[in-house]
């Protein structure tokens, strides 16, 4: 499964920057990175900064995405924000299935397969988040645990292509606690999802999908993710908050990728 695809780097701001924070961080990022060789960047700020990161990239190579929404494109859900709204801002990619809606806010595999199916219905590149628990971690279940979450969120999805579809294996023990996981540690569970992948959809479909590793990436520690053949990108979290570090770590990936290529 050696496919050449282009390593994403993409930040996850979570509930952090008003829309003055995020454009002007925004403004500051396109002109260090307008365009950053061979890899893909973008940004997924919260809803109310969509707008102001928008019209600070336009034009440029540096896309940006949201961070959930709805399976319906309209209707009484107050709250609730719909794929073409998304789309029609200029979104290129939808974050779903992050641990901390799991946990926070109690989405099931069954919604999140409706929004997976939703979201490519629409256009949009959902980033499908996977991960297991420290428990099922040492317990020696992780592969299994997110095939499992594979499945359930892939069951009936009509992608066409590849790229509309990017996995990102965020193990929960290794989110916003300073601790990652092992490079090995990693590879062997995108293994077993990118076999998972090929069983439901072909090998060449799955040879063409992108899976990022996340859980508190760092500029120190992405480079030994990178490295690895299979881990096509980061997904980033708080140091996508931090210009010195997101620039760092984007960096990192395009020499990598220079390198490798």
């Amino acid at each position: 499964m050696g496919k050449k695809r282009t390593p994403l780097v993409a930040g996850n701001w979570k509930m952090h920057k008003t829309p003055a924070e995020a454009g002007t961080f925004v403004k500051l990022l396109r002109e260090s990175f307008n365009k950053a060789g061979d890899v893909e960047v973008i940004v997924c700020p919260p809803f109310p900064a969509l707008a102001a990161v928008a019209s600070r990239l336009a034009g440029s190579d540096i896309g940006w995405g949201a961070q959930n929404m709805h399976w319906e494109a309209e209707g009484a859900f107050t709250g609730e924000v719909s794929g073409p709204m998304l789309q029609a801002m200029g979104c290129r990619y939808v974050i779903l299935g992050h641990s901390e809606r799991r946990g926070c806010f109690g989405e099931t595999d069954d919604f999140i397969r409706r929004k997976l199916a939703a979201a490519i219905a629409c256009g949009l590149r959902p980033i499908f988040c996977l991960g297991e628990s420290l428990a099922i971690r040492q317990a020696g279940k992780a592969s299994e645990h997110c095939r499992n979450q594979l499945r359930a969120g892939l069951e009936g999805l009509q992608a066409g292509r590849p790229d509309d579809l990017v996995v990102a294996y965020e193990p929960v023990w290794a989110i916003g606690t300073g601790q990652t996981a092992t490079p090995e540690d990693a590879v062997e569970v995108i293994r077993a999802l990118r076999r998972e992948i090929a069983q439901m959809h072909g090998e060449d479909f799955a040879c063409g999908v992108r899976f990022l590793y996340g859980g508190s990436v760092t500029p120190q520690s992405v480079s030994s993710f990178m490295q690895e053949e299979e881990i096509d990108g980061v997904l980033v979290g708080g140091a996508s908050l931090n210009m010195e570090k997101f620039t760092a770590i984007i960096r990192a990936a395009a020499e990598l990728r220079g390198k490798n290529a």
